[in-house]
């Protein structure tokens, strides 16, 4: 048959001779077709330029656009390259493709004047991380069918996926605190009102529990150090405003080169990436851990497994909170909270 030059799914159907449902199913429900008559048909589709079926047309028609927006606290950059967020994002997508929907990718540091259109059309929202403004979220369209799941961060009325956060810090730092350290110190992350890349003054006002797991964490730690007759108004803090090497490294190199009578002996760390900073610029000062520096870190990323001294830390499954909440929104689980246990692996930082 001759094909018009821009064809549609029914057309694209019966050239191939097959049903529209079968040219649907291709793109949108892979597992309701065979390998080889998908394959078919997406070759055919690739071959004569048809991309497959028009969202927008798709929502009008169905109510549904099979797009699942996630709106995340960095810029799409730093998430990507984020080992944490990136196994989030695995998660998601696992779920989302086996489901035949769409990922988009959000960030919350756009203006919401630039968030691309496909964003109203989306039938649910995963908010992940610590906002940096609310005022995207207001600007979310988000009728009362469109169910939306926060993770690592708490919006009022909407279910929550996060990781024992309070249980797993005291855990890490109860077995930490075992040895008892002279100078025990905490590094934080994102954890006051104002941005502050430095010492925690007395007087800093703190970001409230509700708007970051960082307080929970804190919690934890401090629950510990009380356990084992430390004040924590006595434990020095440090806050670091984004879990990079090159934003960690001014704060650390600080802690690191204070006098040999003030450095801590002990470092308790919110993420693996703040520990593992340390645990390189100790190395070049010639440090010797854990005998000079012990340390502990957050999350359980490869990174800190692989190298020499092994990172003592706590493991969090992110890939399985991103399935989760994949899950809540295509309404595969209920829209209830959860929260997800960790691991504690003790390595060589703090044996």
């Amino acid at each position: 048959m001759s094909l018009p030059r821009r064809i549609t799914l029914k057309d694209l159907a019966q050239h191939l001779g097959v049903s529209t449902a079968s040219v649907s199913n291709a793109f949108n429900r892979p597992d309701q077709l065979s390998p080889k008559l998908r394959e078919h048909i997406l070759s055919e589709a690739r071959r004569l330029g048809y991309r497959g079926p028009d969202a927008k047309a798709r929502s009008l028609r169905t109510g549904r656009s099979q797009i699942v927006a996630v709106v995340l606290a960095e810029s799409l950059t730093y998430s990507l390259n984020d080992a944490v967020a990136s196994e989030l994002l695995s998660g998601i997508a696992e779920v989302l493709d086996a489901h035949g929907h769409t990922l988009l990718l959000l960030s919350g540091r756009q203006d919401v004047s630039q968030m691309p259109g496909s964003s109203s059309i989306a039938d649910g929202f995963i908010i992940y991380g610590l906002m940096p403004s609310l005022l995207l979220l207001d600007e979310l369209p988000l009728p009362g069918q469109r169910p939306l799941v926060a993770v690592d961060f708490d919006l009022e009325g909407q279910p929550t996926v996060h990781v024992d956060d309070e249980p797993a810090c005291h855990a890490i730092a109860k077995h930490a605190l075992a040895t008892p350290p002279r100078r025990p110190a905490v590094i934080n992350l994102r954890l006051t009102k104002h941005p502050c890349n430095a010492r925690i003054a007395p007087d800093q006002e703190l970001l409230p529990a509700d708007r970051t797991i960082t307080r929970s964490r804190l919690a934890g730690f401090h629950r510990a150090f009380a356990e084992h007759g430390i004040d924590p108004a006595t434990v020095p803090m440090w806050n670091i405003e984004e879990n990079t090497f090159d934003v960690c490294a001014p704060v650390i190199a600080e802690i690191l080169d204070l006098p040999v009578e003030q450095r801590p002996d002990l470092l308790l760390c919110m993420s693996d990436r703040i520990a593992l900073t340390v645990v390189t610029l100790a190395e070049q000062r010639g440090l010797r851990i854990p005998e000079d520096l012990r340390i502990t870190g957050f999350d359980g990323i490869a990174e800190g497994q692989y190298r020499s001294p092994r990172l003592t830390t706590v493991r969090q499954d992110s890939v399985e909170k991103g399935r989760v909440a994949a899950r809540m929104i295509l309404g595969l689980e209920p829209l209830a909270s959860r929260r997800l246990a960790t691991e504690l692996l003790v390595g060589e930082t703090c044996p």
